[in-house]
């Protein structure tokens, strides 16, 4: 007889929130170089992530991301939240990169998902700004 085991649709979001609270805890996105070269494995903290861009209209550490939603519909967790903006910027970026700051210290701050544009993407005294998926930030599909 074959023993099959599947998860329950709310452990994404029970295991999310032993890691960082996605809907109450402040999330940001920083915006980092091309020689930021992301670590799926290796990067779990803030302190992980290098290379932050820098320039006009852009500060350290990046934006908060604003009504952060988790939804759990049938097998997918969806997190989700406004759309990210740098209003009057010039900066160039490769990656975005979502984190925790709520933690004190960036060797606390965990790191949870990262954006690759695919090519350097700039704004010239302009608004760069992170449009996210219409199905949200991310999704976590339990089988």
């Amino acid at each position: 007889m074959a023993v099959t085991a599947k998860v329950y649709s709310h452990l994404p979001y029970a295991l999310a929130n032993k890691l960082a609270n996605l809907e109450t805890d402040t999330i940001k996105v920083m915006l980092c170089t091309s020689s930021y070269t992301p670590d799926q494995d290796a990067h779990d903290f803030k302190d992980d992530v290098t290379n932050e861009v820098t320039g006009t209209g852009y500060t350290a550490g990046g934006a908060a991301v604003a009504n952060n939603t988790v939804s759990i519909s049938t097998t997918v967790t969806k997190f989700d939240g406004d759309d990210a903006e740098w209003t009057s910027s010039t900066i160039t970026a490769r990656y975005a990169v979502l984190y925790d700051d709520t933690p004190v210290g960036d060797s606390a701050k965990p790191v949870i998902a990262y954006v690759d544009f695919g090519e350097n993407k700039s704004s010239e005294n302009g608004t760069f700004k992170l449009v996210w998926n219409a199905s949200g930030i991310f999704t976590i599909t339990v089988a």
